[in-house]
């Protein structure tokens, strides 16, 4: 099943002069694959993942999401899309520095107000520990280290189980050794969490 499909995306810029980032692109992404965008600076990598977190609509071409055509939809429509089907990890964490760690994973949930309180702490904690950091649920976030800040804010991006999860370079800030973990996590989170088939994975 196709969980992204991009057909024929052309993306241009037109200040200060007109730049044609993205030609013709097409491609898919099946549910559960975990999927790398790679290229030099410039070329169009974070440009790509504004179009296809549903945050710029000006562009030419298709892209599907979820079967769901993202082109044409109106402000309020794509609001509501991303609250429901997409999650961000981005270079910095973006944690409430002065909120406890259970709170910052839960914040979404509770935001989105699907579940009761109880049933979103225990999947928030469930969450910690498949992640290794369920130990430091009380601390406030900000007395946390890089490596289990950003352990953190995977955990708050997977706490609403999103059909689509982005990340822009979510180890950038992060060490050798935390940059290793984190995508160790990832290959992880793929399996415990079924969010790919193994045999997709190399």
């Amino acid at each position: 099943m196709e969980i992204l499909k991009v057909e024929n995306l052309n993306k241009h810029f037109y200040t200060p002069a007109d730049f044609w980032v993205l030609k013709n692109l097409s491609f898919n992404v099946e549910k559960g694959k975990l999927t790398s965008i790679t290229g030099k600076s410039g070329s169009g990598k974070s440009t790509l993942l504004y179009l296809l977190s549903t945050m710029d609509t000006e562009f030419e071409g298709s892209i599907k999401i979820n079967g769901n055509e993202i082109k044409g939809q109106g402000n309020k429509w794509l609001s509501n899309f991303r609250n429901n089907n997409i999650e961000f990890i981005f270079q910095f964490h973006y944690l409430l520095p002065d909120f406890s760690v259970l709170d910052n994973v839960m914040l979404p949930a509770v935001k989105q107000g699907k579940y009761s309180k109880e049933e979103i702490e225990n999947k928030a904690m469930d969450l910690l520990g498949l992640l290794d950091v369920k130990g430091q649920s009380q601390k406030r976030a900000s007395l946390l280290s890089g490596g289990q800040q950003q352990r953190v804010a995977i955990a708050r991006a997977l706490v609403n189980e999103p059909t689509l999860i982005i990340g822009n370079e979510p180890t950038e800030n992060l060490d050798t050794n935390n940059t290793c973990i984190v995508l160790d996590l990832f290959k992880e989170l793929t399996v415990e969490k079924r969010l790919y088939h193994p045999d997709c994975y190399p």
